[in-house]
């Protein structure tokens, strides 16, 4: 009796346990999955409860955390709001309130384009004005440098000319060929007594900050600083993004001569992705009124970065004889949403029989890309030049996505083949001009600080005109037929990445 007793006992004993496990697992796997609800349920929530997002990108987020919830969650966490950190924006609105308050009378006059515009093209400028305060004014002149090798060249015979003070800034500044040229002038300059400041990009010029070269620019006499650098990485993500950066190309010289374009402080190799090489660009020089509108510009970021104050600045206001009517427009995550996209439409809207625009990133929102079908279907002539191999094969997928609908709409592409176009330009019925750093792309509408000039004149659009001809030359004309051949599983990529486009 007592062996039966003793195995009973222990069966008993063995089902208890296992039951308990059971109970004990059931648990954990309902505690996992509670945890999982509400952690879906609480980022849910507040997608829902922001006003920013668009709806395509409200339903882009929706389907990432529900598809990868934990990725999705950790992506969201690092990527998913524009905020550059409460005191970088108080920082930021301290300093335009002083610029504001300080050299008003050297941003222009409000209503200035009601005289110095034409009318069809008088609510674009209005509405560049409103961004960031920026007018329009009369009097500056502008000359197409020839190539990358002609723009240095160029700018270091300025530099090497300049009496009183250069200030430079870059989003990817290297340590190659031109690169070191550039340093080089400005320690040239800074060791007769000029006054250099300059100013890289924490992420895309890392490399030259952390090396011999920027040392030796701060040892000579050069005021360096750096645009939202990386020294607490990890901080920078619990308070802000990591992927916030200065994408500007700023070069101020005496306060007399400007370079505005989408040219970096780089080789057209560029080494960093050399299979892409050469790198296609555009700069111009600039004189007159508008040099100091740029200086502003600059002096904002240099403001943000160091603290110091507007009066440490010299502004110039000297207009060209015969000048034409231009305005800055300064972008950025510190400025209101939307401003990029909305810009663009306005001038795209304007456009009465011709629009050119060539950008390498191509990722537009619904208002551009409705406005350039929209321009399309009135009867403009709306011509698009992209890069035939892009460095980045998200945006080449996106931008793919788009194909059908644009040649649908009556819209020429073209694929520039002789290597990455990198060049940003619009211009419109050979009048009116936009050139800078912005790309049509997200990040540049959302995430990036970015430059631009705004122009009104026939001669100077012309010269652009004249260069997007060449680019159009060294490119592959794109056909609805050739899209419509595309095999289905190439639609399907495209559309599927497409879709994650405004989390990307």
């Amino acid at each position: 009796m007592e062996g039966v007793f003793s195995a009973d006992y222990s069966g008993a004993v063995h089902y208890v346990v296992l039951g308990v496990g059971l109970f004990t697992l059931g648990s954990q796997m309902a505690i996992v999955v509670l945890l999982h609800g509400l952690l879906v349920l609480v980022f849910t929530i507040r997608i829902l409860l922001r006003d920013d997002l668009s709806p395509p990108a409200r339903l882009a987020w929706f389907i990432v955390l529900n598809v990868v919830p934990y990725f999705g969650v950790v992506v969201y966490f690092l990527f998913g709001e524009i905020d550059i950190g409460k005191r970088a924006q108080k920082r930021h609105d301290e300093v335009f309130d002083e610029i504001t308050d300080g050299a008003w009378n050297y941003m222009g006059s409000k209503g200035a384009s009601r005289k110095l515009i034409e009318p069809a093209y008088r609510q674009a400028f209005l509405y560049a004005s409103s961004i960031n305060g920026f007018h329009t004014v009369a009097g500056n002149a502008a000359e197409l440098m020839a190539d990358g090798s002609a723009s240095i060249k160029r700018i270091v015979e300025d530099i090497d000319a300049a009496t009183d003070h250069v200030h430079v800034l870059y989003y990817i500044w290297l340590e190659d060929n031109t690169g070191r040229t550039l340093a080089e002038a400005l320690i040239r300059a800074a060791q007769r007594g000029v006054t250099c400041r300059a100013m890289a990009d924490g992420l895309g010029s890392r490399a030259l900050i952390k090396s011999a070269l920027w040392r030796r620019m701060r040892d000579a006499g050069v005021q360096v600083a750096v645009a939202l650098p990386l020294k607490r990485p990890l901080w920078v993500i619990l308070t802000s993004r990591i992927d916030l950066r200065n994408h500007r190309k700023i070069t101020v010289i005496d306060g007399r001569i400007t370079y505005c374009g989408s040219r970096n402080s780089a080789d057209p190799e560029f080494l960093p992705k050399a299979k892409y090489a050469p790198w296609v660009d555009i700069m111009m020089r600039f004189t007159g009124p508008v040099v100091a509108q740029n200086q502003l510009l600059f002096a904002s970021d240099w403001m943000q970065a160091t603290g110091e104050r507007l009066d440490r600045f010299k502004l110039v206001f000297e207009p060209e004889t015969g000048g034409f009517p231009a305005q800055v427009m300064g972008v950025g995550p510190t400025e209101r949403r939307g401003a990029t996209p909305q810009l663009f439409s306005n001038l795209i809207a304007s456009a009465q029989q011709e629009l050119i625009l060539s950008t390498p990133y191509f990722v537009p929102d619904a208002t551009v890309l409705e406005a350039l079908c929209a321009a399309a279907h009135r009867g403009v002539t709306v011509t698009l030049i992209y890069p035939r191999r892009n460095d980045s094969w998200i945006v080449a997928a996106v931008s793919h996505s788009y194909y059908h609908r644009l040649l649908g709409a009556g819209c020429f592409i073209h694929e520039y083949r002789d290597g990455l176009l990198h060049a940003k330009t619009l211009t419109i019925d050979g009048k009116v001009s936009l050139i800078g750093s912005t790309n049509l792309d997200l990040r540049s509408f959302d995430l990036n600080y970015e430059n631009n000039i705004l122009l009104y004149d026939e001669a100077t659009t012309q010269s652009i005109v004249m260069r997007q001809l060449e680019y159009l030359e060294r490119s592959n004309n794109v056909t609805l037929s050739s899209v419509l051949a595309w095999p289905f599983y190439r639609n399907v990529w495209n559309n599927v990445i497409a879709t994650f486009g405004p989390v990307l």
